[in-house]
């Protein structure tokens, strides 16, 4: 089972609060584990801005503003920028299958705060991470759904509709999604 670049969708019946409605884009996956990004998640009291200013990185005048993110629990004071694959900051960008890179460098940020860097892009701050075996353990006991990450919905400004787009972009109504998972 190969997961990267496929999105993950939390199922109703997820126990862990962190991850309740979620939206994933699995940015790497092999024998050894896991590694996603919540693309759905915004950080309401953090701003691209006043990061900037944290990092002491100068914002031009037509200096671009992007979404924070909390991207999962793992190194949540690390930062991760999931983007088109417009952008490469030479061996610091991670290919995501579908179209993606993601970039964990400054020079993405001075790129961004000066106007240029990729054509799409968010912040996320932290990760989601799987040991080896728990992702694919997790999906068989019906925590997630997983399908392929249309660009659309990864950098979509809607975060709040997210989940359900994911979902309905599968041919599921949310509404009919059970907690319960049965084995037939």
């Amino acid at each position: 089972m190969e997961l990267a670049g496929q999105i993950l969708i939390a199922m109703p019946g997820m126990a862990d609060p962190r991850f309740e409605r979620s939206v994933i884009l699995v940015c790497a996956h092999s024998a050894e584990g896991a590694m996603g990004l919540i693309v759905n998640k915004p950080l309401e009291d953090l701003s691209f801005s006043s990061l900037l200013d944290q990092l002491a990185i100068p914002r031009a005048p037509q200096g671009r503003d992007i979404r924070v993110q909390f991207g999962g629990p793992v190194e949540r004071g690390r930062g991760f920028v999931l983007h088109s694959a417009d952008w490469e900051a030479g061996g610091a960008t991670l290919a995501v299958p579908g179209g993606y890179g993601m970039t964990a460098t400054l020079d993405i940020l001075q790129a961004l705060a000066a106007g240029g860097g990729p054509g799409k892009a968010l912040l996320a701050l932290g990760y989601s991470g799987w040991g080896p075996g728990q992702l694919e353990a997790e999906i068989g006991r019906n925590d997630w759904l997983t399908c392929q990450a249309p660009d659309s919905l990864i950098f979509a400004p809607d975060d709040a509709a997210k989940w359900s787009a994911a979902l309905k972009g599968m041919g599921i109504d949310p509404l009919t999604l059970s907690a319960a998972a049965g084995r037939a």
